[in-house]
């Protein structure tokens, strides 16, 4: 009896640990391309995971949490581009620890990416030259140089569609009004225009929306809600991007419909390429826009905190069909709660609707000014010397760390730009920014 214990006892503990257990690295792929590198650690399953920078000598670390190298994967990869080497090695908590030793100073971008027709679960990680401008993924190609960014607004709902409906107003007229407004301040905008999907009570079916912003050349697409719930008190703004099922549903779709009707992404067409380059094609510009989608959405997230109560601050992600381009970054903007009467009030509101249209002006200008596509005008402005001078007038909320951001400038450069001995600045200050990059 207590040996038939003791060895259920042990079945238990055996299951629950092959049941906590981490993940296995079953290959290592890098390459260079444009400036860019990416490595990719195919995993056996999913992994909490840890990224960070070290200098002197500069390395990129990636911890993975109760994980191993594969038996079979024999040496790691030689480096290419930004990485010179690669190497790994267990730690004592049970973390794999994967170094990158890097040839210069860099940015990092990192996204799990789940299942497809090709490869499992993988870690992605994008590396670019610090110095250097981060084009994101443009819908299509034939851009003149200088032309400006452009910003697909979309605003939920419409004509037979309601939406979520209040006590006193529509979703689908909440959002087109706050549409308008963030659309005419973003044609106000030096170097970008905006491209309304809908400017009238009309519904418009979701993949015309993609469509219509695809035939516009945008970079981005930005959908516009207010979101109901059946508890009153439920409050707050959020922002989405399309989840991990969405893509990989929509990756399946566009590889069967290949075969019947013309798919292309990115400007590149699918249709005459075989099964696996397509697939990787797809794959690949896609797995870019979401990156992009969520570091966008983290920059309106941030300053829409600004200005109205959150529901969440984190982006949150879900399987909507306006956000599955693969070849444009896509969020979509939950600008409050209609079912909530205070926020239905909040959100009816002329000055509120421009608070939260300059919230994500903001949010879509600290992206861009970061990473603006290299044809724009911004690029260009960002790389020419002499140095252009821009004033900022301070808001409330405002720091020199967040301003340097936002123009792609060092803290520095702004304190010495306005003989600030310290970072303390003032709501009304004006400040002459040195927007440059030099080289």
């Amino acid at each position: 009896m207590m040996r038939t214990r003791l060895t259920l006892i042990s079945l238990i503990l055996l299951l629950s640990t092959a049941a906590n257990a981490g993940s296995t690295v079953e290959n290592v792929r890098i390459w260079s391309e444009n400036d860019k590198t990416r490595v990719v650690l195919d995993l056996s399953r999913s992994v909490d995971h840890n990224i960070f920078t070290l200098r002197g000598p500069d390395r990129l670390v990636i911890d993975l949490k109760d994980s191993r190298l594969a038996a079979s994967l024999g040496k790691l990869p030689k480096g290419a581009g930004t990485v010179r080497s690669i190497r790994s090695a267990v730690r004592s908590n049970g973390q794999l620890r994967v170094v990158l030793d890097l040839t210069q100073v860099v940015r990092s971008r990192s996204f799990a990416a789940g299942p497809n027709s090709e490869y499992g679960d993988r870690l992605v990680i994008d590396l670019t030259p610090a110095g250097s401008l981060q084009p994101v993924k443009r819908a299509s190609e034939g851009y003149r140089p200088g032309r400006d960014i452009v910003i697909a607004i979309d605003a939920g709902h419409g004509g037979h569609d309601p939406g979520a409906i209040g006590r006193r107003a529509k979703e689908k007229d909440i959002a087109l009004s706050i549409s308008k407004e963030l659309a005419r301040r973003i044609n106000a905008e030096p170097g970008m225009s905006a491209v309304l999907i809908r400017n009238r009570d009309v519904f418009v079916e979701h993949r015309d929306r993609m469509a219509i912003a695809r035939r516009s050349k945008a970079d981005l697409f930005v959908s516009i809600h207010a979101d109901a719930f059946d508890d009153s008190r439920a409050s707050g703004a959020s922002v989405f991007a399309l989840n991990l099922v969405g893509a990989n549903k929509e990756a399946a779709l566009q590889m069967e419909q290949r075969e019947k009707s013309p798919v292309s992404v990115g400007g590149v067409s699918l249709h005459d390429k075989d099964q696996v380059l397509a697939s990787v094609l797809f794959d690949l510009s896609q797995n870019a826009a979401l990156s992009a989608s969520l570091d966008v959405g983290a920059k309106v997230s941030a300053h829409l905190s600004k200005v109205a109560k959150m529901h969440k601050k984190t982006v949150k992600q879900k399987e909507l069909i306006v956000l599955k381009s693969a070849d444009m970054p896509s969020i979509l903007v939950e600008t409050g709660f209609i079912s909530n009467a205070a926020e239905e009030k909040k959100l009816r509101n002329s000055g509120h609707q421009g608070r939260l249209a300059n919230a994500m002006l903001a949010g879509i200008r600290s992206y861009y000014y970061t990473n603006p596509p290299t044809d724009t005008q911004i690029a260009m402005d960002l790389r020419r010397v002499p140095t252009k001078q821009v004033r900022h007038v301070i808001s409330r909320g405002d720091t020199i760390s967040q301003i340097a951001e936002r123009y792609n400038v060092s803290p520095a450069a702004i304190r010495r730009a306005n003989k600030l001995s310290t970072d303390k600045i003032r709501v009304g200050q004006t400040l002459s920014i040195p927007v440059f990059i030099g080289g």
